[in-house]
């Protein structure tokens, strides 16, 4: 069985850069390595109707925090065979967001903190009652947010398709969310975290978290 990482931070922290470095590096090693990123968009009938609310579309459904939370949780649990299969058939299987963003951005959206009801929540919903794997160990990318939110929104002027979601503009959701990252990890919430800057060494990164035991077994159902 493969091990299930997981790498997490607000928008425009550098996600999917660290992703190709990771992967670089253990693919050097001679290792087996799939990455996919959640949500699933263009995949996933939930993702994309979660994305379709964030733009303004399906009426109130965006302003609603525990309907947009479930939109992402089943595209999550659509894809926990799939996970499964991979993590049988690869040393690695890599995530760009998993549960813990679902709880991070839920949270910050009722102005809650790690102690609220939606973070035990969304562990209860997505770990127990749909059976999403847990990971081996969850990476949070940590960045100033105002440098995140400047990355994103040079993104979205390098790229006439990416437009920035209302979760992606709200300057101080993402503020707030970063600051439950932060207590998610300090808690090592759901399995062992590492705290990561920018400026991180991919190939020492990569080494510790193959290296780093499993604090306790993989959901299987």
């Amino acid at each position: 069985m493969g091990k299930l990482f997981v790498i997490e931070g607000v928008d425009g922290a550098g996600k999917n850069t660290l992703a190709r470095r990771l992967v670089s590096a253990w693919e050097r090693d001679g290792l087996a390595v799939v990455r996919v990123g959640f949500p699933r968009y263009g995949r996933s009938v939930h993702a994309d109707l979660a994305a379709e609310a964030l733009q303004g579309e399906h009426g109130d459904t965006a302003g609603s925090v525990h309907a947009m939370a479930l939109l992402f949780a089943l595209d999550r649990k659509d894809a926990a065979d799939e996970i499964r299969n991979l993590l049988s058939r690869n040393d690695i299987v890599l995530l760009d967001r998993y549960v813990a963003s679902n709880a991070a951005y839920t949270a910050a959206r009722l102005e809650q903190s790690l102690d609220g009801a939606a973070v035990e929540w969304i562990r209860s919903l997505e770990f127990e009652r749909f059976g999403a794997p847990v990971p081996d160990v969850q990476v949070l990318l940590d960045v100033p947010v105002a440098l995140a939110a400047e990355r994103a929104a040079a993104r979205e002027s390098a790229d006439a398709a990416r437009t920035r979601d209302a979760y992606e503009r709200d300057g101080s959701l993402q503020t707030r969310t970063s600051a439950v990252y932060g207590r998610l990890a300090e808690t090592n919430w759901a399995s062992p975290w590492r705290v990561v800057r920018a400026d991180v060494d991919p190939d020492r990164l990569a080494a510790d978290m193959f290296n780093q035991p499993s604090a306790e077994p993989k959901v299987t159902r």
